[in-house]
């Protein structure tokens, strides 16, 4: 299953992207090494104070053991390759170490490429285990109550991060082992187990939280296809149109903004590296079924990239007079504008895209009458010459903006989705998950986490736009013309020009009669 569809609105932007070879692409990785923003209130618990994954001060050091820290790599201060045995012994605290909390979050992020979070629990298990025996054998049996609460600690932080991990009966199942065992040394005041106690009900009632919005939104049905004009019956004058329903771009944009932001808020770290799960047929025989289900958020988002898309084309096409489709299109590219000064890229191209769709980009006589100056300079921002290098610009100043903001308008940051799942595949395609030696190259896996926890830094910016309901339910709701039907309406507008489009109008009235 494919998250980018080779065909429909977006995939004209793509093109480029799609054709670059590795070593165009490459110089954009080699150079992307920047620290990593402020984090979120999610996730500053696991990333902690530093971003760069250099090991902090007053951290202590891994001891090595059979496939310890002898099997780890580090250049200036970071990790940056190691065998898989040894990334996991890396992640489990000792009685005088803690990991670094960036190492935690990219490791626990990534190591699903190799294996399911399940059975990383249990080999986590088996190693908090042997310290514990080596700890009641020998002489420093006494910190075996501050090496359990860093066990503890290390859980919390794992099922805050990716409550999802533990879905399945047999993630949880570990945890609970795990828990049972640091709890045994803990029977004085039981602070410990209290830890584990509030753990587990945080843990739960989060599942139980996602769980409750995923079969919320799988009953939300997508806006309904509407068949289209049927040989010059054209829609009734009194039918709601957009402009009927909103005649101010920046209104119509701070909608759309809030309904992207609602909509890629429920996109977790784990769903994004699905892209590379889905991809990778080296590593398919790690996956199981919950993965599979993980990838929902990312195809709804994509939905509505689409339906956007088609409903501007629809929105323009439907419209019966040309002077007023003039109006429908200016408008678009008003509210295009609108959301670029916002930093709502995603429903700038998606506007853009449903614009030169050919339906659209094929009335010659109602483009004649736009006012084109804004429409050159937003499709000068999404030109995807150079790998989309004008936008890429326009989206690191966003960032910038946001870095810097004084209010949560500032704050705002929404990449163009499609752009950014690509970055994340040829990133995983162009870098190799092993060095020769073996190792696994975990200087990859730190630019892959990197640009994720930025995604979901920009996720949880709260909207400062009012919401209006009737305008985000005509959005969501409003009847969206088939691709047959977009071009029925756009030949009924301005007939066919060559034999080209004279053969392909020729063809759908015939397929329409034969249904009539």
């Amino acid at each position: 299953m494919s998250l980018l569809p080779s065909s429909g609105p977006c995939s004209w932007a793509l093109a480029c992207v799609e054709r670059a070879p590795p070593e165009v692409l490459q110089p954009l990785w080699s150079c992307a090494k920047e620290t990593m923003p402020q984090t979120s209130v999610v996730f500053s618990s696991i990333l902690g104070p530093s971003g760069s994954g250099q090991v902090q001060p007053g951290m202590g050091e891994r001891g090595s053991g059979a496939g310890g820290a002898g099997d780890l790599i580090f250049q200036d201060g970071r990790l940056v390759s190691g065998s898989l045995e040894a990334l996991m012994e890396h992640l489990v605290p000792t009685v005088d170490y803690y990991p670094d909390r960036t190492f935690i979050f990219t490791f626990l992020l990534t190591s699903r490429v190799f294996m399911p979070p399940h059975d990383l629990l249990a080999r986590v298990g088996q190693i908090c285990l042997e310290q514990r025996q080596q700890l009641e054998a020998g002489p420093e049996k006494a910190k075996l109550k501050s090496f359990s609460a860093k066990i503890v600690q290390l859980l919390k932080e794992w099922t805050e991060a990716f409550p999802y991990d533990f879905q399945d009966e047999k993630a949880l199942g570990e945890l609970k082992a795990i828990a049972y065992r640091v709890t045994q040394c803990d029977e004085e005041n039981g602070t410990v187990k209290k830890a584990i106690t509030q753990m587990i009900q945080s843990l739960l009632l989060s599942l139980a939280a996602r769980s409750q919005l995923q079969e919320l939104r799988e009953k939300l049905r997508l806006p309904a296809v509407d068949k289209g004009p049927v040989l010059k019956a054209k829609p009734p004058a009194a039918q709601k149109d957009i402009l009927g329903v909103c005649c101010d771009p920046l209104v119509l944009a701070q909608q759309l903004t809030h309904i992207e932001l609602e909509r890629v808020s429920s996109i977790h770290p784990e769903d994004l590296m699905q892209i590379i799960s889905h991809t990778d047929s080296l590593d398919n025989h790690h996956r199981c079924r919950g993965d599979m289900a993980k990838t929902y958020s990312l195809e709804a988002y994509d939905s509505w990239f689409n339906c956007l898309s088609m409903l501007v084309a629809t929105e323009v096409c439907r419209v019966v007079k040309k002077k007023h489709r003039t109006r429908v299109l200016e408008f678009f590219i008003d509210v295009a504008r609108e959301c670029f000064n916002i930093g709502n890229f995603n429903s700038m191209m998606a506007i853009i895209s449903g614009m030169n769709l050919s339906p659209v980009a094929r009335l010659k006589k109602t483009w004649s009458k736009v006012k084109t100056a804004k429409f050159d300079v937003l499709e000068h921002h999404m030109d995807p010459s150079s790998n989309f290098c004008n936008y890429r610009t326009a989206l690191q100043g966003a960032t910038q903006r946001s870095q810097t903001a004084n209010s949560s308008r500032e704050k705002i940051v929404i990449p163009v989705f499609n752009l950014f799942v690509k970055d994340i595949y040829f990133l995983h395609k162009i870098h190799t998950n092993h060095l020769p030696n073996g190792h696994i190259n975990f200087k990859k896996f730190w630019e892959i986490s990197r640009q994720i926890h930025e995604f979901m830094t920009w996720t949880q910016v709260e909207c400062p736009f009012e919401k209006d309901k009737k305008i985000q339910s005509y959005l969501l709701t409003a009847p969206i013309y088939s691709e047959e039907a977009l071009f029925i309406a756009s030949f009924e507008s301005e007939g066919p020009e060559n034999h080209m489009e004279k053969d392909s109008w020729k063809a759908l009235r015939t397929t329409l009669l034969h249904r009539a």
